[in-house]
């Protein structure tokens, strides 16, 4: 199953970027023998779209039918780093073929546009900036595979 980060606005070169970078590279090295990955990001340009529904619609506009929808949301659920881990090996052992997890732009999403069943996840009550949102996102999603993969990363208690 491939992992996917899709979110409105673009990352310079920096220390945000080479975070994001780093944990997809370090996922998509893990995730192969699990049946999941590549793990990888794709950036929309808020400049071409004119408001949330718009971002909204560019960010699901070619998902795969069945693909898993992660969208984070300031009023979604918070998840443990080993619920999203269940979360996604249980899709990945369903047949689902990709999981998405879309970051808004600084309007969030507009709802009625997200696809039927698509899960709210937060990161909390606080407010974040996009590029620490994609590099923390980035960090889970490396997490998870390392909790699927049975890898001493993770440690709860």
């Amino acid at each position: 199953m491939r992992l996917e980060i899709r979110a409105i606005g673009r990352m310079k070169a920096g220390p945000e970027r080479d975070l994001v970078d780093d944990y997809l590279a370090r996922a998509t090295a893990q995730a192969r023998s699990l049946g999941l990955g590549p793990a990888q990001d794709r950036e929309f340009d808020p400049r071409n779209l004119k408001d949330k529904a718009a971002e909204t619609d560019a960010l699901t506009a070619d998902l795969e039918p069945g693909a898993f929808i992660i969208a984070l949301d300031e009023t979604g659920k918070a998840l443990r780093s080993q619920d999203l881990a269940e979360l996604i090996a249980t899709h990945r052992d369903d047949g689902t073929r990709q999981a998405v997890f879309l970051i808004g732009g600084a309007d969030g999403h507009a709802r009625d546009r997200l696809p039927a069943g698509a899960a709210l996840v937060s990161f909390g009550k606080a407010t974040w900036p996009h590029k620490l949102v994609r590099a923390m996102l980035a960090e889970q999603i490396y997490r998870a595979v390392s909790i699927i993969a049975g890898s001493p990363y993770h440690r709860e208690g």
